[in-house]
C-alpha cells in the first residue's frame, strides 16, 4: 500500500536540521490559494498543527494573505476604514490612542496570536499605572472596533477585545448653574463681544463647535428661525468646519427675543446697517460666520474656553465646563415644565433618553416640594389631599385625575404632536352641582335601605319606594355614563374623530328606553 498522501491532505518532511514540516494548499481571505508551513520538533506535533489549519479551511475559516501584526493592523484600519467614514475629530482620538497606549504595548504581537489574556493584562497594566477608569475604556473601544473590522475581513476568528472585563465607567456628578447663576454669568458677559455667543449657549443648549461655526446664511431674521448645520473645531493645528456631531443635531431653532437683538446689533456693526452680504460659495465655511475674534477671524476654541471661564471667576461663579451649559439650559427647561421630547429637539439629541438620564438633573426644591405634598397626604387625609390638587374644584375630580394616565404636565401623551389634555374637561364634567345630585342620590338610596332593613316598613302607595330607589340609581348610572363618555371622546385617539350627530340622537333615544323600563 503506498504511503503517498491524497490531494489537499498536505505533506510532511523531515528537515535537514531535524526538525519536521508540513505544508498545504489553503484559500486565503482574498480568493487566492497560498501554501502554508508549519514546523515542529516531532512528526505527531506538525502532523496535529497541520490538521488543525486544514480543519479550519473546511469550515470556511480562510487564511490571511499576509502575516498582520496588531500594529500594522491598527495603521492600515485607521487609514483605510476610520478616516473614510467618521468625522476628523474622532479620527484624531482614535489616533492618539493607538499611538500613545495600544501601539506601545500590542503592536509587535501576530495579529492572530492576540488573546483575551494579553488584552486583560495589558489593561490591568494601565489601570495599575494610573490611567483612569474612562481612558480604559476608549482603549477598550478602540481595539475592539479594529478587530471587529479584522472580525468582518476573517484575519482573526474572535473579537478579543469583547471578552475583557474592565471597571464600569461611572460620570461624575455635574451641578448646572441655577436660573440665577445663569443671570449673574450674562450680566458679568454683556460687554463681551462674544456675549451672544455665551447666551446661545446658555438659552438654546447648543454645543461650543454649533455656536463658532453659526453663519450668516444660516441666519433667517424675517422668518425668526436659526438652521443649526455646521460647527467649528480645532483638528490638530488647524481650525476646520465640518458638519454637527449627529444627524438630529441639525435643526431649526426659533430666535427669542434677546438673541434677535444681539444678531441686529451685529450685523449692523459688520455690515453698515446691511443685514447680508455676498460670499463666496466655495468658501471653507469660515468667512461668513457671525461671531469672530478681535483680529476678524475665526474663534479659537480654546480662546473661547478660557475667556468663559475668566468672565466665570469674575462673576464669582463655582466651576461648570463650557460643555455643561448644555446641563444647565437642559435643566432650565425641564423646571419650566418644557415637554422632554421637545426638550430633545431644542438639544439636538438623537435620543430623548440621553436628554432625561444624562443632560437634565435633579432639581431639590422641586422634589422637596413634591415631597412635602406627599408628607401632608399622608399625615392630614382627604383634606390635604384636595389642598395638594387645589385646580380641581371637588375631590371626585382629583380621584378621576389620579386614575387618568399620562405623562407630566397633563399631557396623555409625551410625543408634542399627540398631546389631548383632558383634564379641564373632566373638571367642568365633575361640577359642584353634579357632586351635590350623586350625594343627594346615595342619601335617598341609603336613607331607603335602613328604613326598610332597620325600621322593617314600607312606604304608602303600590312600591313607592322600590321605585324611587330605581329612578336615584338610574340617576347615578346615568351620570356616570355621561362623565365616563364626556372623557372618552375628549381624550386621545378619540378626539381626533369628527363629532356625530348620528350617535348622540342614538344614544338620547337608548338612554329614553332604559329609563321607560325602569319606570
Amino acid at each position: 500500500m503506498s504511503g503517498k498522501r491524497a490531494n489537499g491532505e498536505g505533506s510532511i518532511y523531515r528537515r535537514a536540521d531535524g526538525r519536521w514540516g508540513a505544508s498545504a494548499f489553503v484559500e486565503t481571505t482574498s480568493g487566492k490559494r497560498k501554501r502554508i508551513h508549519v514546523y515542529g520538533k516531532t512528526r505527531q506535533e506538525v502532523h496535529d498543527r497541520l490538521t488543525e489549519k486544514l480543519a479550519q479551511a473546511r469550515k470556511g475559516i480562510r487564511t490571511p494573505d499576509k502575516e498582520w501584526t496588531v500594529g500594522a493592523y491598527l495603521d492600515y484600519w485607521l487609514t483605510n476604514v476610520v478616516t473614510s467614514k467618521n468625522r476628523p475629530r474622532t479620527v484624531e482620538l482614535y489616533e492618539a490612542c493607538i499611538r500613545r497606549h495600544l501601539k506601545p504595548a500590542l503592536g509587535s504581537i501576530r495579529l492572530t496570536k492576540l488573546t483575551v489574556q494579553y488584552v486583560q493584562t495589558f489593561l490591568n497594566e494601565q489601570l495599575a499605572a494610573g490611567s483612569s477608569t474612562r481612558s480604559i475604556h476608549q482603549m477598550r473601544s478602540t481595539l475592539r472596533a479594529a478587530l471587529s473590522r479584522a472580525e468582518r475581513e476573517e484575519l482573526v476568528v474572535r473579537n478579543v477585545a469583547k471578552l475583557v472585563d474592565i471597571p464600569a465607567y461611572r460620570r461624575k456628578p455635574i451641578t448646572p448653574w441655577t436660573a440665577e447663576q445663569t443671570l449673574a454669568f450674562l450680566d458679568a458677559a454683556r460687554d463681551h463681544r462674544w456675549y451672544g455667543a455665551y447666551l446661545m449657549l446658555l438659552a438654546y443648549g447648543m454645543r461650543r463647535g454649533e455656536v463658532l461655526g453659526l453663519r450668516w446664511r444660516d441666519v433667517d431674521l424675517d422668518q425668526g428661525i436659526i438652521h443649526v448645520q455646521q460647527q467649528l473645531q480645532r483638528i490638530g493645528s488647524k481650525l476646520m468646519v465640518g458638519d454637527v456631531k449627529t444627524e438630529a443635531g441639525r435643526r431649526i431653532l426659533p430666535i427669542i427675543a434677546p438673541v434677535r437683538d444681539i444678531l441686529l446689533d451685529l450685523a449692523v456693526q459688520r455690515y453698515a446697517s446691511e443685514l447680508s452680504r455676498p460670499y463666496d460659495p466655495n468658501d471653507d465655511g469660515t468667512n461668513d460666520l457671525i461671531f469672530l475674534s478681535s483680529m476678524g477671524t475665526p474663534i479659537d476654541p480654546k480662546n473661547f474656553v478660557r475667556t468663559f471661564h475668566e468672565i466665570r471667576e469674575q462673576a464669582g461663579l463655582p466651576r461648570i465646563t463650557v460643555h455643561h451649559t448644555r446641563h444647565t439650559a437642559a435643566t432650565l427647561l425641564k423646571k419650566l415644565g418644557v415637554p422632554a421630547r421637545d426638550a430633545q429637539l431644542i438639544l439636538g439629541h438623537s435620543h430623548i433618553t440621553t436628554t432625561q438620564q444624562i443632560y437634565q438633573h435633579g432639581d431639590i426644591e422641586g422634589q422637596a416640594k413634591a415631597l412635602e405634598r406627599v408628607g401632608q397626604i399622608i399625615t392630614e387625609g382627604v383634606a390635604a389631599k384636595s389642598a395638594a390638587n387645589p385646580e380641581f374644584s371637588t375631590g371626585e375630580s382629583t380621584i378621576l385625575r389620579a386614575l387618568t394616565p399620562g405623562g407630566p404636565g397633563g399631557a396623555r401623551t409625551l410625543d408634542t404632536l399627540l398631546k389631548s389634555h383632558v383634564f379641564t374637561e373632566v373638571v367642568l364634567t365633575s361640577t359642584p352641582n353634579l357632586g351635590h345630585v350623586r350625594t343627594l342620590a346615595y342619601a335617598h338610596i341609603l336613607a331607603s335601605v335602613a328604613v326598610k332593613n332597620c325600621c322593617k316598613t314600607v312606604p304608602a302607595g303600590p312600591r313607592l319606594g322600590t321605585s324611587l330607589v330605581a329612578e336615584w340609581i338610574y340617576l347615578l348610572r346615568l351620570l356616570r355614563t355621561v362623565e365616563v363618555r364626556l372623557m372618552t371622546m375628549k381624550s386621545f385617539p378619540f378626539n381626533l374623530l369628527p363629532p356625530s350627530s348620528v350617535h348622540t340622537h342614538n344614544e338620547m333615544k337608548e338612554s329614553e328606553t332604559r329609563k321607560e323600563a325602569m319606570t
